[in-house]
């Protein structure tokens, strides 16, 4: 009969096992980290986003501890496996293709079950593709929003890069080569022509980065017959001051349209923020429009 389950006092489970979260390289695989390849040959198995990638990676480097496929679809299911083997004091590192999991890859299930059920959690960092982009496109990253990939449908991505609109960050997606003019040309209509950059196919061969203004960026990329590769964007944030942090709607609105704003863009965003019907917002909105006009 197996007893009750016995907890440290730092709340970890006594004798389970680690659940390590190890960046795997983006490209080249000396990305790898001496670490890394300790780990993924001291625990007992490899959680990773596709066997047959992974395997190319071990079979590199000389490692045979088996793995377990843990793609976005298998993770509800497979995430209480995996935390079976840990509660048993098996250690698991999970992987995805390329670079951190969790950051636009699968595995934050298994990392939420794994604290809940009292295993230790523990990072083994290295590549990851957003932080290289960050470095090589000189850009001003003092602060920065990762918004991962934007949406696939265009009117869903319009909507998300209008919530970004007045966003001071530096902001930064993810996007494949099928997508990249559309979504381009998208932030260019929705955020204006800012400087950015496209990094593509980071530490690989082909590693490049292209910069400029989003209109020169979407204007080069007219001329690509072929887009191939893997993408970072980079855009510079908005240099517009941050509308009033309150919940006054004249106030708000008053601001929008005195930095120049549209009345549709302005009822979108204000309505969005604040959780109210567009109906409410717009019906202000117009008398707050009809007043600026007067005063001019």
């Amino acid at each position: 009969m197996t007893g009750p389950t016995r907890h440290c006092a730092n709340g970890e489970t006594a004798g389970s096992g680690t659940l390590y979260v190890v960046a795997t390289p983006i490209g080249n695989l000396e990305d790898i980290t001496l670490r890394a390849l300790r780990i993924l040959k001291e625990v007992r198995y490899i959680a990773c986003e596709d066997t047959r990638h992974t395997r190319k990676l071990l079979t590199h480097f000389q490692i045979s501890t088996p793995l377990i496929s843990y793609y976005r679809g298998k993770e509800a299911g497979k995430s209480g496996q995996i935390v079976s083997y840990l509660l048993e004091g098996s250690d698991v590192a999970l992987v995805s293709d390329a670079g951190m999991p969790c950051i636009a890859d699968p595995g934050h299930i298994l990392v939420q079950k794994a604290y809940e059920s009292g295993i230790r959690v523990s990072p083994v960092p290295g590549a990851s593709a957003l932080i290289s982009a960050i470095g090589m496109a000189g850009l001003q990253a003092e602060h920065f929003l990762f918004s991962g990939f934007l949406p696939s449908k265009k009117n869903d991505r319009l909507k998300r890069l209008q919530h970004l609109l007045m966003e001071p960050a530096l902001l930064v997606f993810y996007e494949s080569p099928h997508r990249l003019l559309k979504s381009l040309t998208d932030c260019l209509a929705v955020l204006g022509s800012r400087p950015a950059a496209i990094c593509k196919e980071l530490t690989k061969i082909y590693e490049s980065c292209q910069r400029g203004s989003l209109a020169d960026l979407v204007a080069d990329l007219k001329n690509v017959p072929r887009i191939k590769g893997e993408y970072v964007i980079l855009i510079e944030g908005s240099k517009a001051d941050q509308p009033p942090a309150n919940d006054n709607i004249e106030e708000l609105l008053a601001w929008y349209r005195d930095t120049g704003r549209s009345l549709k863009d302005s009822v979108q965003r204000i309505a969005s923020d604040l959780g109210l019907p567009r109906s409410k917002v717009y019906a202000k909105a117009l008398l707050a429009w009809r007043e600026g006009d007067c005063e001019k």
